[in-house]
């Protein structure tokens, strides 16, 4: 290790550099207590949560219903469409009327793809108030 000796110092022996050794250390050392406590911060509490109980709201005079059955086959009210023709038959319904709430429902055995698709039909249409249907449960 190599020191460097100065020759030209003032008459008090003073040296003016800064020396970051302490900083460094202290620097590391809370980077080592942050490394540490990080993981403890994190909270994974899971939580079972309630089923609804909220009063139904109000439906309108003539709802549109979009159902998936659990053999995926698409019905609006009583009517089986395809996904192809559902877009068409919904603005027949509606008569063109993009801020008509759609009323979703879907059998439980249907899957996320199914459902997902649906969804982006009706986005991708305009029809952006979508309503989903549930099984209405009693308060305890």
């Amino acid at each position: 290790m190599a020191m460097r000796l100065n020759d030209d110092l003032e008459t008090d022996g003073e040296m003016h550099e800064i020396n970051v050794t302490p900083f460094i250390d202290v620097m590391l050392v809370l980077l080592i207590i942050f490394m540490v406590a990080a993981p403890l911060a994190t909270v994974d509490v899971r939580v079972n949560l309630p089923a609804s109980t909220s009063a139904p709201q109000p439906r309108p005079e003539k709802p549109v219903y979009l159902s998936i059955k659990a053999d995926k086959q698409f019905y609006i009210g009583n009517e089986q469409v395809t996904p192809e023709t559902l877009v068409s038959v919904l603005n027949s319904q509606t008569e063109g009327n993009k801020e008509t709430t759609i009323f979703f429902q879907a059998d439980k055995s249907v899957d996320y793809e199914t459902l997902m698709s649906a969804m982006d039909k009706l986005r991708g249409a305009g029809y952006l108030k979508i309503g989903l249907m549930g099984m209405e449960t009693a308060a305890k």
